[in-house]
């Protein structure tokens, strides 16, 4: 029997399994291929940082902020997405992330100076932002629960190997081509999926009405933001680049995010709030979010640090720094759909605890690098870390989405997302703050900082990577696998 029209699709019935209607595997294929791409640019200035800062004709500082303001929009706009979702039908908003997108890819591919350029990231963003939360809610809206783990495996496909490609394309790229290329070889591509998605998306879910509260988003920029630039800001004083005193962001931030918790507890009395923080009373929900950061922080952490340590230690091109992170990208994608089945066969935790010891022994491996190790070895680590990570995310994924109550999974979606953008930002300034630290204290100054202290500062950077990620296994021990979901709290 064909799916019914749009407009008349029901909800769920709770409790009842049902097989995947062709509409609906259609809308999460089109929503998978979107996320991929408009992912794989959150990373792609790594390595085109040095050859940004000669043309443009700009600075280490400034030009970390084509990758910050990034992420940084993306952790603000992404909460209003769970409003977003619950307002407006799965096409328009599909239609709307997409044209961003590709708007902001066309921008920042013709971009004269560094200012349109950091113009078309945010634009970007703002697209990239409303896509992932879209799929997470999407999936947990018209998939069954007995199949619900193989589709988080091809959604931890994508949020975790499109980031780890990023460095590849760009190293790539940079060889033979102009920076510019990074963003036209993209922009096809959107451009085939925001028509496709146009003509094909079906509409998901049902939508109501709500209103959007100013005052939180303005929170979300103080507190996100100023968290995160403060981390940023410990490095930049250290580095000698820093302009602005690094508590006063930090505590910015800390007074926003509380100001945000405060605002969010008030408004979710009228279901009006921009992140519903009732998610949070699902433990499941909790401890997967708490452990999501962790290795979000852990991901894109290392993604920011071996380019910098394979190009500034090892002496190696842009080319190879963007290939060594090829083999644990492939090595995740190829692990996303058969952690999925096992989740679906033997539930979360005998996963997740086997995928969160293997990724804290490879980030402890990667605290032993040195001025001399050899390049396979950074391959096989980072092989390692990838394969630890592809067991960590997919049962997250489930644990945390799946316990929730339908009602609450726009949110719950949007919170992982929120989640995975900021501890990303963080892990980045986290990461690059204590290597650069640890750097000027081996080599006593700035200017005297050479391969050799660079490595002993990748390695403390990589010391408290391995420690947070052992004592994250005791958190571990309190997942247990999601009931049937309920309808609501």
């Amino acid at each position: 029997m064909p799916s019914p029209p749009d407009d008349e699709r029901s909800p769920r019935e709770p409790g009842r399994e049902h097989a995947l209607g062709a509409g609906d595997s259609l809308a999460i294929w089109l929503l998978l291929i979107s996320a991929f791409v408009v992912i794989l640019n959150e990373t792609v200035m790594a390595v085109a940082l040095p050859k940004l800062m000669h043309e443009l004709d700009i600075t280490a500082a400034a030009g970390q902020w084509l990758t910050a303001a990034f992420l940084l929009t993306m952790s603000i706009v992404i909460p209003i997405t769970g409003m977003l979702i619950r307002q407006v039908r799965t096409r328009t908003l599909f239609v709307t992330a997409m044209s961003l997108f590709s708007a902001g890819t066309l921008l920042a591919g013709v971009s004269p100076n560094f200012e349109l350029l950091l113009l078309g990231r945010v634009i970007q963003a703002c697209g990239t932002a409303i896509m992932m939360p879209l799929l997470m809610t999407t999936v947990t809206t018209v998939v069954p629960k007995h199949q619900r783990g193989a589709i988080m495996g091809r959604v931890a496909v994508v949020i975790s190997v499109a980031p780890a490609l990023g460095p590849t394309l760009s190293g790539v790229v940079l060889q033979f081509l102009s920076w510019r290329w990074l963003f036209f070889i993209v922009l096809p591509i959107a451009l085939t999926v925001l028509v496709l998605g146009a003509l094909r998306m079906p509409n998901v879910g049902e939508q109501r009405k709500a209103r959007l509260d100013p005052l939180s988003v303005l929170l979300t920029v103080l507190g996100f933001g100023g968290l995160v630039y403060g981390l940023s800001a410990i490095g930049e004083h250290a580095s000698g680049e820093g302009s602005v005193p690094w508590w006063i962001p930090l505590v910015v931030g800390a007074v926003g995010l509380a100001l945000f918790i405060w605002r969010q507890l008030a408004l979710q009395r009228e279901d009006r709030a921009l992140l519903d923080l009732r998610t949070f009373k699902t433990p499941q929900f909790a401890f997967g979010v708490l452990l999501f950061g962790i290795f979000a922080m852990a991901l894109f952490g290392s993604l920011i640090l071996i380019p910098i340590y394979v190009q500034d230690v090892l002496g190696y091109d842009t080319l190879a720094a963007g290939l060594v992170l090829l083999p644990g990208g492939l090595a995740m994608a190829l692990l996303g759909q058969y952690v999925g089945r096992r989740v679906d066969r033997r539930g979360a935790r005998p996963v997740l605890i086997p995928g969160i010891v293997i990724t804290a022994l490879s980030m402890w491996g990667m605290a032993l690098f040195t001025d001399t190790t050899p390049l396979w070895q950074v391959v096989v680590t980072h092989v390692l870390l990838s394969i630890g990570l592809a067991n960590t995310f997919t049962p997250l994924f489930e644990v945390s989405l799946g316990s929730l109550p339908s009602d609450l999974a726009s949110y719950g979606s949007a919170t992982i997302s929120t989640v995975q953008q900021v501890s990303g930002a963080a892990g980045t300034a986290l990461f690059v703050t204590v290597m650069t630290l640890g750097a000027v204290s081996v080599a006593g100054s700035p200017e005297a900082v050479d391969p050799h202290a660079l490595a002993a500062g990748t390695r403390a950077a990589f010391l408290v990577g391995g420690a947070t990620a052992t004592l994250s296994a005791i958190v571990a021990f309190f997942i247990r696998d999601p009931e049937e979901k309920v309808e609501s709290v």
